[in-house]
């Protein structure tokens, strides 16, 4: 009887021991997949990882914006300086060109930049300025020059966009992304045309690019009282 006793005990106390045996792995389980989950990253967070650590460069700058250009079909935006707004249409002829504007608009880079060179009955000319913060703008987009898209029928008229090339020793005169030109001349400034890359043109505001086109200037050209572009901005 004692034996049948023993053989009943050892079986339950086995049994318990199973069962305990088994909470204890669940629970490991559990543990270690909170420890997987707390230190993983989210896909959603490592794609914003990679966005923000990509700089456009000369070797990936065409590449970005070949995709950039099918995907953000904009093409108008509004200028607003402390003198008035001007509506540009930009071409979409000039693809390249067009989308690089569209990617700094929506990255905010023009605000706070300036017409900074100013030649009453020629051009006025803005994208730049003394400010460091411009400076660390540029920097967090990266360094890149556009090449000339000069064969698409644009000449330099009165009220037409075109890119300024590169200030650095530049024989086919790439074209600096930044910064952009207003012709004001009446009558154009067609000697420009075949070397700078006309990518829009005014549609509202024509009478702001006289007003500014008429501030007093130093000997460099750059006006006496800043004209600060307030915001670019894409509109309908």
């Amino acid at each position: 009887m004692k034996y049948i006793f023993l053989m009943l005990f050892s079986f339950v106390l086995l049994n318990c021991e199973d069962k305990q045996s088994d909470k204890k792995t669940n629970t490991s389980s559990q543990e270690t997949s909170k420890i997987n989950k707390k230190n993983s990253i989210p896909e959603n967070e490592l794609d914003v990882e990679i966005k923000d650590t990509t700089r456009l460069t000369d070797e990936n700058a065409m590449e970005f914006f070949l995709q950039y250009e099918r995907e953000n079909p904009e093409n108008k935006v509004r200028i607003t300086t402390n003198l008035g707004d001007i509506d540009i249409l930009l071409f979409n002829e000039t693809k390249f060109h067009r989308a690089n504007f569209i990617f700094l608009t929506k990255q905010d880079y023009f605000d706070d930049t300036q017409f900074y060179r100013v030649i009453n009955n020629f051009i006025i000319q803005a994208g730049n300025s003394d400010n460091a913060e411009v400076s660390k703008k540029r920097n967090r987009i990266g360094r890149y020059l556009l090449p000339t898209d000069t064969k698409r029928g644009f000449k330099h008229d009165k009220g037409v966009i075109s890119m300024p090339s590169s200030d650095i020793e530049n024989p086919y005169k790439l074209a600096s992304p930044f910064e952009f030109f207003i012709v004001q001349k009446e009558g154009g400034a067609h000697h420009l045309d075949g070397d700078y890359t006309i990518f829009g043109k005014v549609i509202n505001g024509m009478d702001v690019v006289d007003k500014i086109a008429k501030q007093e200037t130093d000997v460099a050209d750059w006006p006496l009282h800043n004209i600060y572009i307030e915001k670019v901005e894409i509109i309908e």
